[in-house]
């Protein structure tokens, strides 16, 4: 079986923990798999997000079930998901589609929001004059219109505007509390229906009115412009808070109009046609002329050009490509033309994948929106009991009319303390800078990885595709006496032929280079971390580190020297035993990609320790150590140590991350705070990371982490803009200025306030997409 999160294959009497869900058991290696699968059962149960390399099948590739292609997701609580557009059945905003297209019209809400406002201000503006009439100088409006008539102009003007503009909010206020999920909207429907349900009752039943609500000439005031001016400004607030969220999206769609909407077909005759970009198959041939964007992936087949790959890696510098050189769908093609063949379409295409996983991420939640959720779910009970207590303070202790006064303040106590911002504070910026990280070439899994990143201080790293380019060559061969230079090189690929291991590639390569006849291994076995052993033309053959060639009990002391040379070379040295003795040695360099010494030099000045662990001999570990200035290794280390290593640094109290490119990496890329996976690496390392840097350069390790601090800090300032706004205005609200200047907060400015503290927040999230990496 496989453990779905890390990746590893376990059996159920071997298992450390398992899981119920669905109906179905399911088992981990270990015990924290096992909680991050019950914290997100959904990202690890969908079909494995693909692989950012362009050779990978395509039946490896996920996508996204078909029942949430057209579903509506919460902006604010990503597990709501809707077949139909509408409020969120826990918080009441509007909800948002899960899948972003380019082509997608304007938001009906939006549009509904709009018209709902302008009729609703053009009506509560007159009502707000007439019941400021009195402070008109000269009163001009009362020698025109008898106070019994303004009420009824009021009461007219005001009731369309409360039940017809705010419709909506009352709808999702009523929704709230049949729900038991009290909201924003809980609060705006209260506050503005008190009001509103008070005048009426001042209007129709003057009568039925207790005399404290009267003022000492016995006339009794109706709050009509404070329910239909709560109402507007409320509206005024969704219709600017819906156009911000619209442009959370800017980098998505930016994505998504990287595809290009046609492709240049060759034709057997070879003459071209343009085709629509859902026509090309895999093995097309397509020609790509200057300026052009690349329409899928593929191999390029003749031809040569300049590619502008920054749109997809965020690297600036163009890359000069030619015959079997890899392309990319989105990539913009400079002044060459050449013919290519489409390998990955739709929705397996690279730039579908990135899309994919952006717009999943940005629905993920992070530990901090936890936080949040848990204050506000305490918040808005708190604050109907405080609006009860400044009602009865206000009726019991306040100047006449006292319950005028109570309930204007309890409705503005109600109004002020709107949660909307704090809910707002977290995913707002969480969709930003995901958004931000994916157009510079990181890619962010999940919110949770974003936000531990900027407290890493420990990176535990694999030597091969990560420090190194992964591309392994052989560069030396050495002989013990009477024995030939290509012999040995015969023999060691001809059973490396059956191995996997990227140095097994290097030196089946170098003997087909030489056209050397490769035969069959008899009796093939792979000693995991060792080497590999097998019969070659009769003869015993064994390939491996000292390690194995010590527990054979074969003798390697003729090559030891010119072996650690080599090692201190940086070179990786595998030995060669026929019938038990030591025949000759390989050695196998695997150059350091030219962007890690400024990329560990970057990190060495943030302050994280940089630990490689690698397989490799101590002496070929040590050789790249010292020449990298890394803070530590650990050599000779099997694929299922890794994670050893990652745990014990972890309970030493390092914040760790991993990053690794290979299947052996997999667990501990699962096992750390944060795994970090190349791009040019495999599929099942990218699925169990949080961060994928999509070009391979561990340059993108301090982008991600200067990311993961600028969208923190936002966050944080988000949080601090919204419990600023409530802690300073909820007392002001409740009249605590009024015993030492004799102000009141009128609901209608109390609405105000409420709208430009959600307004204040997402404007805050928004200046993250001018943030420099």
């Amino acid at each position: 079986m496989i453990d779905p999160v890390c990746g590893m294959e376990i059996e159920p009497t071997s298992a450390v923990a398992s899981h119920e869900h669905g109906g179905k058991t399911y088992y981990f290696c270990c015990e924290r798999c096992r909680e991050k699968f019950q914290g997100h059962p959904a990202k690890y149960l969908k079909p494995a997000m693909a692989q950012l390399n362009p050779n990978t099948p395509s039946s490896s590739v996920g996508s996204p079930q078909k029942s949430q292609e057209n579903s509506y997701v919460c902006p604010m609580d990503p597990e709501v998901n809707e077949s139909e557009p509408g409020p969120c059945p826990k918080c009441g905003m509007a909800l948002e589609p899960r899948t972003l297209t380019l082509e997608q019209k304007e938001n009906p809400e939006l549009v509904e929001m709009t018209r709902r406002f302008w009729i609703s201000f053009a009506l509560s503006f007159p009502v707000l004059v007439l019941a400021m009439g009195e402070m008109i100088p000269g009163q001009p409006l009362e020698q025109i219109i008898s106070k019994a008539m303004g009420r009824w102009m009021q009461f007219a003007l005001a009731t369309p505007v409360v039940l017809w503009g705010g419709w909506p909010l009352l709808q999702r206020g009523w929704m709230s509390t049949t729900q038991r999920s009290l909201n924003m909207f809980t609060l705006i429907t209260v506050g503005a229906g008190i009001a509103y349900i008070f005048s009426v009752l001042v209007t129709i039943l003057p009568g039925i009115i207790p005399v404290s609500f009267q003022s000492g000439s016995g006339r009794i005031d109706v709050y009509f412009e404070a329910g239909a001016m709560i109402i507007t400004l409320v509206l005024l607030g969704q219709v600017l808070e819906l156009r911000a969220r619209g442009k959370t999206g800017t980098a998505l769609k930016a994505l998504l109009g990287l595809a290009p909407k046609t492709a240049c077909l060759v034709q057997d005759d070879e003459t071209d046609i343009d085709v629509p970009i859902e026509g090309v198959k895999p093995g097309d041939r397509l020609r790509v002329r200057p300026g052009e964007k690349i329409p899928v992936d593929g191999m390029v087949l003749m031809g040569t050009s300049s590619i502008d790959e920054s749109s997809v890696t965020g690297e600036a510098i163009p890359v000069e490509k030619s015959s079997k050189s890899r392309v990319t769908s989105g990539t913009l093609n400079g002044t060459g033309t050449f013919q290519m063949r489409a390998e990955q379409v739709g929705k397996d295409t690279l730039l579908a994948q990135i899309i994919q996983m952006v717009s999943e991420a940005q629905r993920s939640r992070a530990p901090t929106q936890r936080l949040a959720d848990v204050v506000a779910s305490y918040f808005i009970p708190a604050v109907f009991s405080i609006a009860g207590i400044t009602f009865l303070l206000w009726a019991l202790l306040g100047p006449k009319p006292t319950l005028a006064h109570a309930l204007v303040n309890a409705v503005a106590v109600l109004v002020i303390a709107c949660p909307c911002a704090l809910g707002l504070a977290t995913p707002m910026s969480i969709m930003v800078g995901i958004g931000l990280g994916a157009t510079t070439g990181v890619l962010i899994k999940d919110a949770e990885a974003l936000e531990v990143l900027e407290k890493i201080d420990t990176l535990v790293i694999d030597k091969t595709g990560t420090l190194t380019e992964g591309k392994p060559r052989l560069s030396a061969i050495v002989t013990v006496p009477d024995m030939d230079n290509l012999e040995i090189l015969r023999l060691a690929a001809t059973l490396e032929k059956a191995s996997e291991h990227p140095l097994a590639a290097a030196i089946v390569t170098a003997a087909r280079e030489r056209d050397l006849d490769l035969h069959e291994a008899q009796e093939f076995q792979s000693l995991t971390g060792k080497g590999v052993m097998g019969t070659v033309d009769g003869q015993q053959v064994t390939l491996g580190n000292i390690a194995l060639l010590k527990e054979l009990g074969i003798d390697p002391s003729t090559l030891a020297d010119r072996a650690e040379t080599l090692q201190q070379d940086g070179q990786t040295v595998v030995f060669v035993a026929v019938e038990n003795k030591i025949a000759g040695l390989v050695a196998v360099g695997d150059p350091i990609r030219k962007s890690t010494p400024e990329a560990i030099k970057m990190l060495n000045q943030e302050g994280i320790k940089v630990i490689m662990v690698t397989g490799d001999s101590k002496g070929t570990a040590t050789a790249v150590a010292q020449k990298l200035e890394l803070t530590g290794m650990e050599a000779e280390v099997l694929p299922d140590q890794k994670g050893e290593v990652v745990k014990r640094l972890r309970a030493q109290g390092h914040v760790v991350a991993m990053a690794g490119d290979g299947i052996n990496d997999a667990p501990a890329l699962a096992l750390a705070q944060v795994g970090i996976a190349m791009g040019t690496g495999t599929a099942i390392a990218m699925e169990n990371a949080g961060v994928t840097l999509i070009k391979g350069d561990l340059r993108g390790i301090t982008r991600a982490r200067r990311l993961s601090r600028t969208t923190m800090r936002n966050i944080r300032q988000n949080l601090f803009l919204a419990l600023i706004f409530n802690s300073l205005g909820v007392p002001i609200a409740a009249g605590i200025l009024y015993p030492f200047f004799g102000l009141l907060l009128n609901p209608m400015i109390a609405a105000g306030a409420m709208t430009f503290s959600s307004i204040s927040v997402i404007t805050n999230a928004l200046r993250l997409r001018k943030a420099t990496l």
